[in-house]
């Protein structure tokens, strides 16, 4: 009777978790399988389910976690992030969570350590245990090739699944491929012929800035309203403007960078995508900044981390941009301290700016100037824009949703909206024979729109969790766009700057262009064999060193 009861309650424990009927039985499958894998070591079926049910839980525990703030699940590639920088990372932003997540993982201890000293049931021979292990391997296997890896990889982003998810990780190679290296997962065999390049459609080189805005989303998105300075922000009334589909939710700020640059999908490249910065360097040899350079660009970061964060400098070195300036290298009146007291838009922004009028003033050559703030990070439950500053915006984002995080989270969003209005007519003004193309978007959602997304209970889309925006603003000349544009996945943000610029596209960008029509909106979850083809294109020509052995995925 007990056995049965254990049994029963451990199996319950998985479905609870699970939420979906159609996995059910993979996701008993593994319990089995860990069953038995333990029962070789314990000797006894009681314990073996016990411990079983329980790393059950615990999967899908640490995998409910993983989903609220990264909006993806735990699988077995995640597992190198914990000497990457994520735990400290999440330490540091979410210390309530985690710290939650250590007296879970106590308590396990604990538990495990009770069910190993007094729950022993009757011994087995391991003679019976061993064939029972080989038996639940083979279910396993058969279990996974009605419902495993390959259609479970597609639920990623769904909120079910996490312990069966998981499970499918350890028999996916695409999954532990990216233990060995940099691997691209979404590459054919053939390679995809070049399209001719394009000629330029204008004789005027515009100068190019791009600005990355930290966690910037638009409520809109949520059924959200916004005032007209957010949504002139947002949605130009003079410029192009639409949703942008990124890869990453919550962090990982850098993995959008890599898309816009590189013109491809961090997702390709697995676990691999949060070590780009530091496995890509030296390998990615056609980027945005590349081809404007040969144009005769001026090529320019200027970020509000430090030299030292993560590989940014050595990185974006190896891309093309030339010169590389951080928040630690601004001249005074600049003030580092107080400005990471906050990471205020307004300092940085008008940092940027001033920073490129000064170079611009007696320098005709056209500059293309990236910019990465870091004001809307979360958490959003600190107060950074000071009292008396944007209440009534405050009080407005309270009115159309009761949450305090999401109002400091639109009164920040104001100050950026606020100061690029002034700092846009001050570039115009100044400069009036200047022609400046402007492109700004959101790099990724804040955690806080997960539970925006709860509260306001629309209808499910795994995918609204990885919308951000996109606009795009022309001064001193013919706006090449005016209005709704197309929804853009963000790889493909760096040739529409391109063609919006009205500047040459070289086979590789005018070959990237052609796939838009292919992949839509979308650009790693799209289905395009042209797309798959194009990238083996860009590995047999050298543009993208992957390392031996491992470069591509069957």
């Amino acid at each position: 009777m007990a056995l049965t009861l254990t049994l029963v309650a451990a199996i319950g424990a998985v479905a609870l978790t699970e939420r979906s009927v159609e996995h059910l039985p993979f996701a008993i499958a593994g319990l089995f399988l860990n069953a038995a894998l333990l029962l070789v070591f314990v000797a006894d079926f009681e314990r073996a389910i016990l411990l079983s049910g329980m790393l059950a839980v615990a999967i899908a525990g640490v995998s409910i976690v993983k989903f609220n703030h990264s909006a993806l699940k735990l699988t077995v590639s995640d597992l190198p992030l914990a000497f990457a920088g994520t735990v400290p990372f999440f330490v540091l932003q979410y210390p309530r969570v985690m710290l939650g997540v250590l007296i879970g993982g106590v308590l396990l201890a604990f538990a495990s350590t009770a069910v190993l000293l007094y729950a022993a049931g009757s011994p087995i021979s391991i003679a019976v245990r061993i064939p029972l292990f080989c038996v639940a391997l083979i279910g396993f296997v058969k279990a996974s090739a009605l419902k495993g890896a390959t259609s479970l990889r597609l639920t990623l982003t769904q909120g079910r699944c996490f312990y069966s998810t998981f499970m499918a990780s350890l028999i996916d190679r695409a999954c532990w491929r990216q233990f060995g290296g940099l691997a691209l997962s979404d590459i054919a065999n053939e390679p995809l012929p070049l399209k001719e390049a394009m000629p330029a459609r204008s004789t005027d080189s515009p100068d190019i800035i791009v600005i990355q805005h930290e966690s910037v989303f638009d409520p809109r998105i949520f059924g959200l309203p916004v005032e007209p300075i957010v949504e002139a922000f947002l949605s130009p009334a003079d410029g192009e403007f639409g949703r942008l589909n990124v890869d990453i939710f919550g962090g990982g700020s850098w993995q959008s960078e890599f898309s816009l640059l590189t013109g491809l999908s961090s997702a390709s490249f697995g676990s691999s995508a949060y070590y780009l910065f530091k496995k890509g360097a030296g390998r990615f040899h056609t980027s945005l900044p590349r081809s404007l350079e040969s144009l005769g660009y001026r090529t320019t970061l200027m970020s509000s981390c430090r030299r030292g964060f993560l590989n940014y400098d050595q990185f974006y070195g190896s891309i093309g941009i030339n010169e590389r300036i951080f928040v630690d290298d601004f001249p005074p009146p600049f003030d580092i301290r107080r400005f990471e007291a906050t990471n205020s838009d307004a300092m940085f922004l008008e940092a940027v700016v001033d920073a490129h009028t000064k170079r611009i003033a007696d320098d005709p050559t056209p500059q293309f100037l990236y910019a990465l703030t870091n004001f809307n990070h979360g958490p959003h439950r600190r107060r950074l824009v000071p009292p008396g500053q944007f209440e009534r915006e405050r009080a407005f984002a309270l009115a159309s949703l009761p949450n305090a995080e999401y109002a400091e989270y639109y009164a920040r969003l104001v100050e950026t909206a606020s100061i690029w209005q002034r700092l846009k007519a001050e570039l115009s003004n100044n400069f009036p024979g200047r022609p400046t193309l402007v492109m700004h978007y959101g790099d990724h959602q804040p955690v806080l729109t997960r539970r925006i997304d709860r509260h306001l209970t629309r209808p499910e889309d795994g995918r609204r969790l990885f919308r951000t925006f996109y606009a795009i603003e022309a001064l001193n000349i013919p706006h090449p766009g005016t209005g709704r544009g197309t929804d853009l996945d963000i790889a493909f943000l760096g040739t529409v700057a391109l063609q919006r610029a009205g500047l040459p596209l070289d086979p590789i960008f005018a070959t990237r262009a052609s796939l838009l029509d292919d992949c839509g909106e979308t650009y790693f979850a799209s289905a395009s064999e042209r797309k798959r083809r194009f990238h083996r294109t860009l590995v047999d020509l050298g543009l993208i060193d992957l390392m031996p052995n491992v470069q591509h995925a069957r």
